[in-house]
């Protein structure tokens, strides 16, 4: 069975404030992957475990048509709040039930979701849905993030892996799956034509309240939340105070970059 860890309102909204777009990189191989043996106009996209849509917007100048499917309703009405693409849509539902026909799509595409899958179930479906030759992308954020700020990068970073390893007595199984490099999502990709990307590098400027608020849209944050609302806040808030203190700043709002490093594995339905 699928996880469902995402359904909160309050949690959407953060999901979509500090979730970050996916590197240009990593959408020109997706795009090139798809394009190499598909010379005609792509029809349609499908962004499974679309969230907020992210990833949907991405896929938008290139396809005819895109479809954000989610098992959430909030994060599906987050999505619909970004006006202006008039051939993007969304739709609640979940990653083990496409509701599309055989031989439909040209790309299934998924972002830090399919881990959260029956992959089973879901490749099922996607071996259904997928014209031939048509492929298979699935992205995901690696557990490796760094913040630089000056002369104090390598500070900055262990407070960020310290607060991330205090959230591990929270962590889902599933999250064993980033951490092991989606080295189970590829094993369990049915097609034999496949490939696995890491350390796609996005940099990113965000402020100190960013980087926090970040930490906020982390299952294992909201896990630790939901049992003990009161000490979940006070980490973040001391996390907060140990960045500041390490950058000698006062402010909140003073940016750093953050690193974070993508990987992908894609594949093909054979002809």
């Amino acid at each position: 069975m699928a996880v469902r860890l995402f359904e909160g309102r309050d949690h959407a909204a953060a999901y979509h404030k500090y979730r970050p777009g996916i590197p240009d990189e990593l959408k020109e191989m997706v795009l090139a992957f798809v394009q190499k043996k598909n010379k005609g106009p792509l029809t349609l996209a499908v962004d499974v475990g679309c969230g907020t849509g992210v990833c949907a917007r991405a896929m938008a100048p290139y396809f005819q048509k895109v479809v954000g499917l989610d098992v959430s309703e909030a994060q599906i009405l987050e999505a619909q709040k970004v006006p202006g693409i008039p051939n993007v849509s969304y739709s609640t539902g979940p990653a083990e039930e496409l509701p599309f026909e055989d031989s439909s799509v040209d790309l299934v595409i998924g972002a830090d979701a399919a881990h959260w899958f029956d992959m089973k179930k879901f490749m099922v479906e996607v071996e259904r849905v997928l014209k031939p030759k048509g492929c298979l992308a699935l992205l995901s954020i690696q557990i490796k993030m760094e913040l630089h700020y000056g002369d104090c990068s390598e500070a900055l970073t262990q407070i960020f892996r310290e607060m991330y390893a205090s959230l591990s007595p929270y962590k889902a199984k599933n999250v064993d799956v980033v951490e092991n490099g989606y080295k189970e999502i590829i094993d369990a990709i049915t097609f034999t034509e496949k490939e696995r990307v890491t350390d796609v590098l996005l940099k990113s400027t965000m402020s100190v309240s960013e980087v926090i608020g970040y930490v906020s849209t982390f299952s294992m944050y909201q896990l630790f939340l939901k049992k003990d609302p009161t000490a979940a806040r006070s980490m973040l808030q001391t996390a907060e105070q140990r960045l500041l203190k390490a950058m000698g700043v006062s402010s909140n709002e003073t940016e750093l970059e953050m690193w974070r490093y993508y990987l992908c594995v894609l594949a093909r339905k054979p002809e």
